[in-house]
């Protein structure tokens, strides 16, 4: 796993068409911005957990 820090405005790209960008990051709560193609799926962590149970 990678771990890495990014401020607001900063972002990483997932090979070269799927971004996740730091919009906002407050106390602890950050929210990202995930720019990626319609046929990729994107769950929440909890969904896909409840999901795979």
């Amino acid at each position: 796993m990678l771990v890495i820090g990014r401020k607001p405005g900063e972002y990483v790209m997932l090979d070269d068409n799927i971004m996740v960008k730091v919009v906002k990051s407050e106390d602890g709560h950050l929210r990202l911005a995930i720019d990626a193609p319609k046929e990729v799926s994107i769950t929440r962590g909890e969904l896909y957990e409840k999901k795979n149970k």
